[in-house]
Parts: C-alpha cells; structure tokens; sequence
C-alpha cells in the first residue's frame, strides 16, 4: 500500500520570495556585478598570471635580439597594470556597494519575518494558557 504524503504546512509569510531579488538592476550595476565575479576568480588571476609571464618573456627574449617594444623596466606593462587596477578597483566598489544594499534589504526582511513569526508564537502560547486554563477548571 502505498502511503500518500501529507502537504506540508508552510505559513504564508514563508512563502514570499526573498526582497533583494526583485531589486531591479540597471545596466552597469549587472556589469559590475559580471566584472566583479570574472575578476574574483581563479581563471582571472591564473590568466593574468601567465599574460604578465608571456610579455616578460617575449619582451626579454627581443631585448636580447635587440627589437623590443617595452625595454627592461617594463614601462608600457606597469602603465597597463596601473590601468587595470584603475579601473578595476571602482567597479568591484560598486559591486560591493549593491552586496551592502541587497545584504541591508534582506536583513530587513528577517526581522519582519522574525517579528511575524514572534507574534504568531506568542498567540500560540496565548490560546495554551487559555487551554490549560480551561482543563484545570474541570
């Protein structure tokens, strides 16, 4: 025989979805966002990583020949990198600053979940003591 599952009860205010995700975004907080997580992650960092390892080395290997396009100090690539970090530094700030907004929203609605959820428990032990009240008197 096979049983059939009980619905399980999920109280209505439980049932809404989170706030933070119905934050509208416009187009360049979506772009901070997608910059921010490519520049976070492992495959960023290794890819630079080896991007800065291959102009060392062809920029070395043509000093040697003679022909180089950015001599030993590496002028060219340190203004790329001051660039980079220029303008990278801005964007994950602003990405940062929507976690700040999004994390401020939601902790929000906890508190008007917990709050909810303390008024429905105190009305639960209102209607026990009027139980018990109720049973002792008999």
């Amino acid at each position: 025989m096979i049983k059939k599952r009980k619905k399980s009860y999920i109280p209505g205010f439980l049932k809404l979805s989170s706030p933070t995700t119905s934050i509208p975004k416009t187009v360049g907080q979506k772009a901070a966002d997608t910059i921010t997580k490519w520049a976070g992650s492992w495959t960023f960092i290794l890819t630079f990583i080896f991007i800065l390892i291959l102009w060392m080395a062809l920029n070395s290997f043509w000093i040697i020949k003679g022909k180089a396009w950015d001599n030993y100090p590496f002028i060219l690539l340190n203004l790329v990198l001051s660039c980079v970090a220029a303008l990278q530094a801005p964007i994950i700030l602003m990405s940062q600053n929507r976690q700040i907004e999004r994390d401020r929203v939601q902790a929000k609605y906890d508190y008007s979940v917990n709050r909810k959820a303390e008024r429905e428990i105190e009305d639960i032990q209102k209607q026990l003591n009027r139980i018990e009240r109720r049973l002792s008197k008999k």
